[in-house]
């Protein structure tokens, strides 16, 4: 699979940043996303926490994931949208977190999921008869339902508290990404409305619970 310059710059920034986090505490500490800092004036952390991840696996996940969609993101939209959908993404997962979790000023959060989900998204409504193969699944799924999923996973990951990861922000990535990408490509409404409903229905959920109080 041929990547473009853009989504190599991409994974690279990544995976030094979180190399960087990985051996230096200090620096981990300083760039992470966290409530109270970023409440002092430190609003920086909204952009760098989406380059530091919490350890191999969780690096590993978010760059495969953005290795396999990246591509189609750009074969569609070219490199500068992508760059744009992926900052906004990344951005919008920061403010969602922070919205959510405002009053708590000990919430601290990394990785590159909020982009990443954005991307994922934005590639299933350019691309949504795509299939995927996981080794752990034998048949190939529509790749709706694996996005579909991975937001559920984070609904589970945010009431349960799982790890330092940023699970809040996946769904303010999914959200920068859908709409972005339709502003990008507004025909998307009428050529494959099904799919821009279906992908809406996880962040309505999300929305819900926590109208609700329940999460």
């Amino acid at each position: 699979m041929n990547l473009s310059i853009a989504t190599i710059v991409i994974i690279g920034a990544n995976v030094l940043a979180s190399i960087k986090g990985f051996n230096d505490f200090s620096f981990f500490e300083r760039y992470k996303f966290n409530i109270g800092a970023i409440k002092r004036g430190e609003q920086i952390r909204t952009i760098t926490s989406g380059f530091l991840h919490v350890d191999i696996s969780h690096l590993l996940f978010n760059m495969l994931t953005l290795y396999f969609f990246a591509p189609i993101v750009v074969q569609y939209l070219g490199d500068v949208k992508f760059l744009i959908i992926y900052f906004i993404s990344l951005l919008a997962g920061s403010l969602l977190s922070l919205s959510f979790h405002k009053n708590d000023y000990h919430y601290s959060a990394v990785g590159a999921s909020g982009a990443v989900t954005g991307i994922l998204y934005a590639a299933i409504l350019l691309q949504p008869e795509m299939r995927l193969a996981f080794f752990f699944i034998p048949i190939p799924i529509p790749a709706y339902i694996f996005g579909i999923g991975y937001l559920l996973y984070s609904i589970y990951g945010m009431k349960a508290r799982l790890g330092n990861i940023g699970h809040t922000a996946h769904f303010g990535g999914a959200i920068g990404g859908y709409v972005i990408t339709l502003l990008f490509m507004p025909s998307l409404l009428t050529q494959e409305t099904l799919m821009v409903v279906l992908l809406a229905l996880p962040i309505i959920v999300l929305f819900i619970l926590e109208k609700t109080g329940k999460i």
